[in-house]
Formats: C-alpha cells, sequence, structure tokens
C-alpha cells in the first residue's frame, strides 16, 4: 500500500511538472533565419529553429529565445522592444518591418510554407545575420540633406513663434524612427545606390517644411540638382507600404517637388518643373498622357536643342514601339482627346482656382477631437465666460451703489 501510495504521489508531482512545463496558449513556430557570417568565408545560408511562445508574442521574442536556447552566436540589433527606436528591422517573409511590432501569429499567416523567413534589411551591406550597416548607406544618406536646422537671422530674443499647423505638418516626417524600412524595399536604391533614398528625403522636408528654417530655396534647390535626388523617385509606393510609422516618404518627397517646381519654380538641370508642367498640360488637353510630346515639352520644345539631343538619344526606343506596334505614326501625330474633356478641365479649373495648394496630410486634414465634443467644449466655455462676465458687472454695480450711499 506504502508503495502504491508513492507511485501516485510520484505521477501527480511529474503530472504537475509537466503542466507547469507547458503553460497553456504555447504554439510551436518555426524561424527560418537568413545566417552570414563574412569572417567565417562561408555563403549566405538559411537555418531553422523551433520555437514555442504564445501566438501574439513577437518575433523579435522568437528570435531571442532561438538566440538564448539553440544559438548564442545568432546576430541580431534590437534595444527598446516597444517598435520607438527602430533597432530591429528585418525582413519578415519578404516584407520590411519591425520584428517586435510583428506578432508571430501574423506573420504565420503571411507566411507561404508554414515557416516565418527573417532575413536581414535590403539594399545595405550584411555585417552578420540579421545585422546591416546602416552607417555605410542610411545614415551616410541622411548626413547628405544636412538634417538639421538653420535658423533665420536675427535669432529671436525668448523663442520662434510658428503656425501651429506648420508645425503639426512636420510632425508626420518627424515619427521616422531610422529604422531603415523604406530603404530597404526602395527599388529606385536598388536600381541606382546613389540615389539619396527616401528616408533621407523625408527628413529634408522636415526642415524645408518648416518655417524657422532659412534655406529652404538653398536646401531644394540643392536635391533637384542632384541627378541621384528627389526626381529619381519613381513612385512605386513600397516606402509608404513599409513604414511602421505611417511617415509615407514617397508623400514628403511629392512635396518637396511641389514646393521646387511650383513655389520657388528651380529650373534644374534634371528638367523635373519642365517634365511635371509636360504631364500637367497634356492631360489637361487630351485627358489622357500623349507619350510623343514628352520629350520634346521636357526639354524646352520641340525646337530647343537639347530636345532634338533627346529625341535622337531616343530613336532606338521609338523604333522598337513602332515595330511592336505599341505606337502607329498615327497615334504619335494625332493624339486621341478623352470623350469627357470637359470635365477634367472642369477639374483643372476648381484646382487651379483656389487660393492655397492643398496639400494632403492627415496630421493635418484628420481633425483633432470629435467635432461633436469640440462644439460642446466651446459652448461650456462661453457659458462660463458668460457667466463670469455676468459675475462681474453684479459686483461692479454692487460697489458703485455701496459708493454712493
Amino acid at each position: 500500500m506504502a508503495a502504491d501510495g508513492a507511485d501516485v504521489l510520484m505521477s501527480t508531482i511529474e503530472n504537475t511538472d509537466a503542466t507547469e512545463a507547458k503553460p497553456e496558449g504555447l504554439q510551436e513556430f518555426t524561424l527560418r533565419l537568413r545566417r552570414y557570417d563574412p569572417e567565417s568565408g562561408q555563403a549566405p545560408y538559411f537555418e531553422e529553429f523551433q520555437i514555442e511562445l504564445e501566438p501574439h508574442r513577437s518575433v523579435l521574442d522568437g528570435i531571442l529565445q532561438a538566440k538564448a536556447k539553440e544559438d548564442g552566436s545568432i546576430g541580431v540589433r534590437c534595444s527598446c522592444r516597444a517598435a520607438i527606436c527602430g533597432s530591429c528591422g528585418t525582413r519578415i517573409n519578404d516584407k520590411p518591418g519591425l520584428a517586435c511590432h510583428t506578432h508571430l501569429d501574423e506573420a504565420l499567416k503571411r507566411s507561404k510554407d508554414g515557416k516565418i523567413t527573417i532575413e536581414p534589411l535590403g539594399n545595405m551591406p550584411v555585417i552578420k545575420d540579421l545585422i546591416v550597416d546602416m552607417d555605410a548607406v542610411h545614415w551616410k544618406k541622411q548626413a547628405r540633406v544636412t538634417p538639421w536646422l538653420l535658423p533665420k537671422e536675427p535669432l529671436p530674443e525668448r523663442e520662434h513663434i510658428v503656425p501651429r499647423e506648420s508645425m503639426v505638418d512636420v510632425t508626420q516626417s518627424m515619427a521616422c524612427i531610422q529604422c531603415g524600412a523604406c530603404v530597404s524595399d526602395c527599388l529606385s536604391m536598388e536600381i541606382d545606390p546613389l540615389f539619396v533614398g527616401p528616408a533621407a528625403l523625408a527628413k529634408a522636408y522636415r526642415f524645408v517644411g518648416d518655417p524657422r528654417d532659412s534655406r529652404h530655396a538653398e536646401r531644394l534647390s540643392n536635391l533637384a540638382e542632384d541627378p541621384h535626388g528627389i526626381y529619381a523617385c519613381t513612385h512605386c509606393f513600397k516606402c509608404i507600404e513599409a513604414c511602421p510609422k505611417g511617415v509615407a516618404p514617397m508623400s514628403q518627397i511629392m512635396r518637396l517637388r511641389r514646393i521646387a517646381s511650383q513655389d520657388h519654380h528651380i529650373n534644374d538641370r534634371n528638367n523635373g518643373e519642365r517634365h511635371e508642367m509636360a504631364i500637367v498640360n497634356s492631360v489637361k488637353k487630351y485627358g489622357t498622357l500623349n507619350e510623343a510630346k514628352m520629350v520634346p515639352d521636357s526639354y524646352g520644345g520641340p525646337l530647343a536643342p537639347a530636345a532634338a539631343k533627346e529625341l535622337v538619344a531616343s530613336l532606338p526606343v521609338i523604333t522598337k514601339a513602332l515595330l511592336r506596334r505599341k505606337v502607329t505614326p498615327k497615334t504619335a501625330l494625332f493624339h486621341h482627346k478623352n470623350p469627357d474633356q470637359a470635365q477634367i478641365k472642369r477639374i483643372y479649373q476648381e484646382v487651379q482656382g483656389r487660393e492655397q495648394r492643398l496639400e494632403l496630410n492627415l496630421y493635418i486634414t484628420q481633425p483633432d477631437e470629435d467635432p461633436a465634443e469640440l462644439a460642446a467644449h466651446e459652448a461650456h466655455v462661453a457659458e462660463a465666460a458668460a457667466h463670469d462676465a455676468a459675475e462681474q458687472a453684479e459686483r461692479a454695480a454692487t460697489n458703485q451703489t455701496e459708493a454712493g450711499a
């Protein structure tokens, strides 16, 4: 009997240990990490790790568990673990993002083979495993745009007074945490490594949009003249999709272009302003883009020497388009007009008739408070002010009566 009792006791202890060892809610995940150590001389390869965590835990938690329990040599960069510092930027299932801000269950849903694939960010040299050299690309390009305020002179005695809307506007670009996700997915940088890049240009708008800065024209002229500057962006929207903080770098680049061309009228060697106006005028006239006129219009007109030179350089492309019947002499010479051209002209008249250009910035256009709550608050403030005024009037009348007595 004693032996039977001991067996029961041991069985109870084992069951208790098993229950403690595997808490409810744990789930197994397979992490497929890209490994690379330049000192080993070995080519990059993928290695799989099995982890057990709650599904709501982050991918970074999974990487750190694999590092702690299976291989301490895994190279990963992290700090705050709260989507603030931007250190843990990686590519998860072919999409850039913050490892600390991506839940394991969400990453698994995006997986094609049931495994969570984690790689270092693109467009930057890899130091080891998931760690990239931010100095070589990201921070070097940040320095390119002079990322500090160049204030107007003379400086005020106490402080700068600026409109609230101006500071709210640059708040969107100030939200950048320098994680490098947009740089990783930038197609322009993949083709042209010298391109200034979305993160640096978003930082440039932070100062071009700041009324306290005194070098707006110089900053814009510098970036417009640079063949790898604001006009090298191809509008692929990848940086907008990649950004975990809603900075929308491509939108900041478009603002830089608009300010450079429409406000400062910078006639740059990249023909940025002329090319922009060629597109605007073509759509206004035809409703569609007349590609046959794009080159001459972008280079100063069909009789301009630069346009003739560019047309000659484009002959191989034009010939190939004619041979493949993507364009015909008739469509090139007589571009068709959109049947709803009157509606398009009406849109142009409405937009160009505005006193101020409308900038699409959610930080400004989105109301800070609920309209009903704001109206109620204003009514309450007005009622309190009226009550205070009535009390003051009554008190003044009482004092006057007492003085007369």
